[in-house]
């Protein structure tokens, strides 16, 4: 599936992200978990909440729906796809669970489900995401995607500036998102 055209792309309704107005209580997570699999278990939502306890700071992180998305692209079996409906979906039965398409994603915005060991990303529960309904202070609403631009980093990175916080006290902090490992452990665990 190509570009959308600019109608396609004023139409569509993704998840948008305000970090501002996160508190950080998870409350999506949870019912991201319990609308997927019957169950609150935050390791198998599609939205995650990244937790930056030493600047205070709670960002959201879900699939973006970017209009040629890299995941796609990347994935060697073919098991992601972009739907008519421009949400990427996940063939269960093609994924191996390899993680190219994590790497793949300027938003970190795709895990892999600890119990089935494969790729999980936001559908967009079908047009109405349970995590936008249920987010009591609306820092996760629907509008047009983002850009890659407000990927976790530069998104945590603009608050701090914004809250007057010297680079030079997370600069260091944000140089881990280089390495591989220790990323995958802060999208996961926060630090």
């Amino acid at each position: 599936m190509g570009l959308r055209t600019e109608t396609e792309m004023a139409a569509f309704q993704g998840i948008r992200i305000n970090a501002e107005r996160c508190t950080g209580c998870r409350i999506c997570e949870s019912i991201c978990a319990f609308n997927k699999h019957d169950e609150f278990n935050p390791k198998r939502s599609r939205i995650r909440i990244v937790k930056m306890e030493r600047f205070f700071l709670d960002v959201p992180v879900v699939c973006q729906q970017c209009p040629e998305p890299s995941c796609v692209a990347e994935c060697p079996v073919g098991a992601l796809k972009k739907g008519e409906d421009h949400v990427v979906h996940v063939e269960e039965d093609l994924c191996t669970g390899c993680e190219r398409c994590i790497d793949a994603c300027p938003f970190r915005g795709i895990s892999i489900d600890p119990i089935s060991n494969v790729a999980i990303i936001c559908d967009l529960c079908r047009g109405a995401p349970e995590c936008v309904q249920w987010c009591p202070t609306r820092a996760i609403e629907l509008g047009p995607p983002q850009r890659p631009s407000n990927s976790v980093s530069s998104t945590a990175q603009s608050l701090l500036r914004k809250w007057g916080i010297p680079e030079k006290e997370y600069e260091e902090y944000f140089l881990k998102f280089q390495d591989r490992k220790i990323k995958q452990k802060f999208l996961k665990f926060g630090t």
